[in-house]
């Protein structure tokens, strides 16, 4: 929020025509939501609407459309002797002083400072450091309500910057005040005032989407109240019943595109009805071990659909190391069997040639992938063939891969991107794997969906999702999880270490690695920065050869984002036969390493991760039988970092760490993009289960009976989906 108080007048022309003739200019009806803010009669100058429209406040719909964030409470005041510092209050008073005052070195900041006293008599200094012009606007003796943060100035209490309101000033007096988000020299009060004016000439015109019976039912305020009490409430239930209202507008707008996407898929085309699950089964009987329960019903949900002639769109969604890809394997195998070609896609190439490693070694049993991709299975009447495809495949070895592509040769097909890339041609595509879905977008996921005609596709993420997160992000697949981890995989101890306690960690890597142990160690940073107090790989990478473990130098490895594809894989490769005991990395090895031989994970700078990325982190050690632990170090934590790492470290369950990374960060941030997929949301909140559950429905019922949105009583909702989906700003990366 920038400063309050208001900035000198405009410095460009006003707009003086009187009210009436503005709004003969503008269009009958809702029509005129759509004309620009500048022909709204608005006393504006130029930069102003500039700065406006920055803001994408462009028409006066958009306007009506920018919600407040927050409200200052002008109804609540406390006398000036009870303020407490450190606390957010208000209070009422008379101006005793005011006056413009130079401030800082050599007196160039010119600010504003008044004295402000109540009718006990107590007094309260104020100061709005920059503002001098607040000295123009104020005048001793006037009544005023001033509302901040408390802080303490020569051992009293002071506010600095705080909002305030001349008392008797209509909406901005004695009442729940909106406080909305802004762009540089666009101050709290020009907007408040535009926004406001809008709101009352044109908040009659706003066409209610919803039918009356949906309101009805689910007891919302038609569409002109919430919007009038969004931006000017009388009460705190007047600001929740409007929040829940606009809400419920936005999460039904997505449901409607969500699941209109995932009808228009599934009625797209005919897939394969594949219908193979004995040879699951003769290939479960291989291995060494059994599936978990919850391994068994996802595997039932993946091959219930399979063999049917609907488009399967499903999402496989697990903690790391819950054996997804045992799961898929088994669907994959499957779809050979019937004939048709499968594939996995990866986000990396490292992930990419991780799985093909690991199909090799859970179809051959044997640690190196078999001469030319190729294995003999008993339950399969010919050898199968499985071909890897990247980035940085050799063009010989490129071509190779997609002849075999093309002309059948290729039955499991192992790759990054590069597989929706052009010139790449499957002869009879039966089903689609992709890997740490989040990191792929929706166009992504549609364009593999294409190479093969109607293949299945289902998708998988060790990135534990909450369920309000998924019906929105994921709401065109459905959604099995695997909530188990198989027998033997041994529980992670995780200890979060203050600085003076670093050398323990260390110390017990050492003791792991001279009993034959591996370790790895994350950074956040490649390179160090100065503008980042944090550690960098590079430099920890130095340190550790040259201080912390001299006699290892040679059994030390580096691995980051800016290395190639082929020295990222070699360095991997060596970390895998355990050439290297410890291994150096930033968030490259987020998923998809699986060494079981590593025991020591050691986080620096694990305040700067998210909570569902440090879990992922930890999901690199336990893979083995040996004890493993986890420690999160950070140099000079906040007091909310310490907290957020304490429950990381007290906390094994996947699944509530990604619920509570949701609470404190955000979807954006938990996914690495904002918005996630999602338009940008300003009012609903994706915590909010029980209205996502309930907009899903509502939009199931009502594509149900009418898919493509064209009855009359419909056309508010349809004209509602066309707005939020033009706003989605990202795909899920």
């Amino acid at each position: 929020e920038a400063a309050a108080g208001e900035l000198p007048p405009d410095d460009g022309p006003r707009r003086s025509a009187p009210k009436r003739e503005a709004r003969q200019l503008l269009p009958e009806g809702a029509a005129a939501l759509d004309a620009s803010i500048r022909a709204a009669g608005l006393r504006l100058g130029p930069s102003t609407f500039d700065r406006l429209e920055k803001l994408g406040i462009k028409t006066v719909g958009d306007a009506l459309r920018t919600f407040p964030y927050r409200h200052l409470d002008f109804t609540r005041s406390v006398p000036v002797a009870q303020l407490r510092v450190g606390q957010p209050q208000t209070v009422r008073g008379t101006l005793d002083r005011v006056q413009e005052v130079r401030m800082g070195r050599g007196g160039r900041m010119r600010s504003t400072e008044a004295v402000l006293s109540d009718e006990t008599g107590a007094r309260v200094q104020i100061v709005w450091f920059n503002q001098p012009f607040i000295a123009r606007q104020l005048k001793p003796g006037m009544e005023v309500a001033v509302s901040g943060n408390v802080s303490a100035f020569r051992g009293r209490p002071s506010f600095n910057n705080p909002d305030y309101e001349r008392l008797g000033e209509g909406q901005h007096t004695g009442r729940l005040i909106p406080v909305y988000h802004l762009t540089e020299g666009l101050p709290q009060r020009t907007l408040r005032t535009a926004i406001a004016t809008l709101v009352e000439r044109f908040a009659d015109r706003l066409e209610d989407p919803l039918p009356p019976s949906m309101r009805a039912r689910h007891q919302l305020p038609d569409l002109v109240e919430a919007t009038r009490h969004i931006h000017y409430p009388d009460s705190a239930e007047q600001v929740d019943a409007a929040r829940r209202r606009l809400a419920f507008d936005e999460l039904l707008a997505i449901q409607l595109g969500v699941v209109a996407r995932k009808r228009s898929w599934q009625s797209g085309g005919d897939a394969p009805a594949i219908e193979q699950r004995g040879t699951a089964e003769a290939f479960l009987a291989t291995l060494p071990y059994a599936l978990t329960g919850a391994q068994r019903r996802a595997l039932d949900d993946i091959l219930g659909d399979i063999g049917r002639p609907m488009p399967m769109a499903r999402l496989l969604e697990g903690d790391v190391g819950s054996g997804k890809t045992v799961v898929a394997l088994a669907a994959m195998l499957s779809a050979v069997a019937a004939g048709y070609q499968a594939t996995l896609m990866a986000p990396t190439e490292v992930l990419a040639e991780q799985h093909f490693r690991t199909i090799c070694l859970l179809l051959s049993g044997e640690a190196a992938p078999p001469l030319n991709g190729l294995v003999t299975l008993p339950f399969l009447p010919r050898p199968l063939r499985i071909v890897v495809l990247t980035g940085s495949t050799r063009s010989k070895e490129r071509r190779d891969a997609l002849d075999a592509i093309a002309f059948g040769g290729a039955d499991i097909v192992v790759g990054t991107h590069a597989l929706i890339q052009g010139g790449v041609e499957f002869q009879n595509l039966g089903l689609s794997v992709v890997d740490e879905q989040h990191r792929f977008g929706v166009m992504q996921r549609s364009a593999l969906r294409e190479k093969g005609g109607s293949p299945h596709l289902l998708v998988m993420t060790a990135t534990p999702i909450p369920r309000s997160l998924a019906l929105t992000v994921y709401g065109d697949l459905d959604l099995s999880v695997i909530d188990e981890l198989p027998p033997g995989r041994t529980p992670i101890e995780t200890h979060w270490l203050p600085p003076e306690r670093r050398r323990d960690a260390f110390e017990h890597m050492r003791h792991e690695i001279e009993a034959g142990r591996q370790a790895f160690v994350i950074c956040p940073l490649v390179e160090g920065s100065d503008a980042v107090l944090s550690r960098a790989a590079t430099e920890e990478y130095d340190r550790l050869r040259l201080e912390q473990f001299p006699d290892l130098d040679d059994r030390i490895a580096l691995l980051h984002g800016r290395m190639p594809a082929r020295e990222k894989d070699a360095v991997m490769q060596r970390f895998a036969a355990n050439e290297a005991a410890i291994l150096v990395s930033t968030a490259v090895v987020e998923v998809g390493i699986d060494v079981p031989n590593a025991t020591i994970m050691v986080i620096e700078g694990a305040d700067r991760f998210g909570l569902a990325q440090l879990h992922q982190f930890r999901g690199r050690v336990g893979r083995g039988r040996h004890p493993s632990t986890c420690y999160l170090l950070a140099d000079d934590p906040t007091p909310e970092a310490e907290e957020r790492l304490s429950l990381v470290a007290r906390t094994r369950d996947g699944f509530a760490l990604a619920q509570a990374d949701l609470e404190l960060r955000g979807p954006g941030d938990t996914f690495g993009t904002r918005q996630s997929g999602l338009p940008s949301l300003h009012v609903a909140s994706l915590l909010d289960a029980q209205l996502i559950d309930a907009t899903r429905r509502e939009a199931e019922q009502v594509l149900d009976s009418d898919p493509r949105l064209e009855a009359p009583e419909h056309q508010g909702l349809r004209r509602l989906a066309a707005r939020v989906a033009e706003n989605v700003v990202a795909e899920v990366h």
